[in-house]
């Protein structure tokens, strides 16, 4: 569930401010009007990310357990690579995103609405659509039915939605640059773990081999029913019974994604202010 509440208020705060910043310029430039084809094309966007978790999620009851699995473990490291694009993306535009999106905004109502239309779904959707890979994902790993990171997203996403509408009217002052750089580093563990999980299950689909060659087996001292062991589960995917390849993958990814991710990178303007220049 906190994996879920972390992705969840990750992904729906850079959902939440590219709106609050294309309405934020609407606004500001007197241009009001063309914020009706703004909405359709966010809600839109949510729909499709909604229709996408689910059908991931809920229609793979018909497979066979390889089958499964297969799509499982697929699915999990495709969500690890789009999450990995995603924080180190967000590192780098954060710097020019407001302009970026400004200026973008700019040419689609010179086009015409259906151009403001589909910038809005866009922008929105690439977001939308990351949450929901990295969802089923999730529920994959949680393997305790989808209510816990159902509710995890949930409140994430509220709460991504409630603070971006604050930054937004100018009720708060909030450094997201050290925002998304916390969570980034949260998000390089949570990732880690769910490549080891999506490996795991390719090793269950006899995709991969080595299933039962374990790294480590720790039911004893630190099992996944205890609090710990939850906790562990909850937040970095843990396993009591690794594999070596789930244990050398968590491994390589963190000592390489992490020191890459943390670099030092030339000074950028804070970000708390974007929506309301």
């Amino acid at each position: 569930m906190l994996s879920s509440l972390l992705i969840g208020l990750r992904e729906g705060l850079e959902a939440a401010l590219v709106v609050s910043i294309l309405v934020a310029f609407l606004v500001k430039t007197d241009r009001r009007p063309a914020l009706r084809w703004v909405w359709p094309g966010v809600g839109l966007a949510v729909v499709l990310s909604i229709a996408v978790g689910a059908v991931l999620t809920f229609t793979t009851a018909q497979l066979s357990f390889e089958q499964q699995e297969l799509l499982g473990g697929s699915l999990s490291i495709v969500a690890v690579a789009f999450v990995t694009v995603m924080i180190f993306w967000m590192r780098k535009a954060s710097r020019s995103i407001a302009a970026e999106l400004r200026g973008k905004m700019d040419e689609a109502l010179a086009v015409g609405p259906l151009a403001v239309f589909l910038l809005s779904f866009l922008a929105v959707g690439r977001e939308g659509l990351e949450t929901a890979v990295f969802f089923y994902a999730t529920v994959q790993s949680a393997q305790g039915g989808t209510t816990q990171p159902l509710i995890g997203f949930a409140i994430g996403i509220a709460v991504a939605v409630i603070i971006a509408y604050l930054i937004y009217r100018g009720a708060v002052r909030f450094d997201l640059a050290k925002f998304f750089k916390i969570t980034g580093v949260l998000l390089v563990f949570v990732a880690a773990g769910v490549l080891g999980y999506g490996l795991h299950d390719l090793q269950e689909a006899a995709f991969l081999p080595g299933l039962h060659n374990l790294a480590f087996d720790a039911s004893n001292a630190i099992p996944e029913t205890s609090w710990y062991g939850a906790l562990l589960k909850g937040i970095f995917n843990y396993s009591q019974q690794t594999t070596v390849l789930q244990a050398v993958a968590w491994v390589a990814y963190v000592v390489i994604v992490l020191p890459l991710f943390l670099r030092r990178t030339s000074p950028k303007p804070a970000l708390a202010g974007a929506t309301k220049e």
